[in-house]
């Protein structure tokens, strides 16, 4: 009986511990697995520009490193253009002859030739006096009988040609010292502003060599090196406004019950030792099927879709950084 007994003792013994130690598995599953709050996460954003040139060039030399403050107007980098400068050249001098053409016809013909015209007209008056003169003793004579009529002819002709000759003279004395013609004079001033603009144009592309910041922020990075060359529109460096800052949450559609639009809510930044900012709702945007969702049954019946929630930051948190996370609590 004795075997027995003690046999049945030893059941009751392990039955007892198997039954404690289900009882602690259960109240550490229970504490372990429970649901614990919901925590949404999100990163501070910044806006940032991205510098580039219109031409391209090497980089001569930077004024500026990673993580320093700019204003806006500081002169970032230089670039070198050797072919801009070629064509700088160019245009110059063809401004220059286009200038000197357009002085040229406003200025007229020289005072030589305008002289020299004047003194042809001169010498074509005097012949129309002395053929004038003939005509008038020839007929004269042809009259009493004495000249045939083709003496008369002959004098009539060159008479006339005289004429001829001494308007043609006048002409060409007066074109002498009236200068160019009006369509002439505008044809040459139209050459030199073609040729300011094709000279503005150059400059502008000289100006684009040196990058400067159009706004105020920080130097967040910068992508070639000294001596590196860079294509027309290269990035060359960013530049990150600070003043400009927001935090983004990718948040599920059943914890948007108060990350409604304009609404107000507090969260910790973890990196400023849990410090509390409190922000604003101005973004709430659909993030579409290819986010992240989380079906709410396992047969499927609906799914939650995932909304992205921008907020700016109702006060300047000082240290925030982009890439910081920021924590809601739920």
């Amino acid at each position: 009986m004795a075997p027995i007994k003690s046999q049945n003792s030893n059941m009751l013994l392990a039955f007892l511990t198997l039954l404690g130690v289900i009882a602690i598995v259960a109240v550490v599953g229970f504490f372990m697995l429970r649901k614990g709050p919901e925590i949404i996460q999100g990163q501070a954003e910044v806006t940032e520009y991205r510098v580039s040139s219109k031409v391209p060039g090497r980089i001569l030399e930077f004024r500026v490193k990673e993580g320093q403050s700019v204003n806006a107007g500081d002169t970032l980098a230089i670039l070198e253009a050797p072919d801009v400068v070629a064509k700088m050249e160019q245009a110059r001098a063809a401004e220059a002859a286009a200038q000197a053409q357009n002085e040229k016809a406003i200025k007229g013909a020289r005072e030589e030739q305008i002289q020299a015209a004047y003194e042809m007209w001169q010498k074509a008056q005097a012949g129309v006096t002395i053929a004038e003169k003939s005509y008038k003793r020839v007929k004269n004579l042809y009259e009493q009988g004495v000249m045939p009529a083709q003496k008369l002819d002959e004098v009539t002709a060159q008479r006339d040609a005289a004429i001829a000759t001494e308007k043609a003279a006048k002409a060409q004395y007066t074109m002498a010292k009236n200068g160019a013609e009006r369509e002439d004079k505008m044809a040459a001033e139209a050459l030199v502003n073609r040729a300011k603009g094709a000279v503005a144009e150059v400059e502008s592309y000289i100006k684009e060599t040196y990058l400067i910041a159009p706004a105020a922020g920080e130097v967040s990075e910068i992508f070639p090196k000294v001596g590196e060359l860079v294509g027309t529109g290269a990035p060359i460096m960013n530049i990150a406004e600070l003043n400009d800052m927001w935090v983004t949450f990718n948040v599920r559609e059943d914890l948007l019950k108060n990350l409604t639009m304009g609404a107000e809510f507090e969260a910790v930044v973890p990196a400023l030792d849990n410090k509390t900012v409190k922000l604003k709702v101005y973004h709430l945007k659909d993030l579409g099927t290819y986010a992240a969702w989380k079906a709410t049954k396992t047969t499927g019946q609906f799914d939650l879709k995932t909304f992205e929630v921008k907020a700016s930051p109702m006060e300047k948190v000082e240290n925030l950084r982009p890439g910081m996370s920021v924590i809601i609590n739920k």
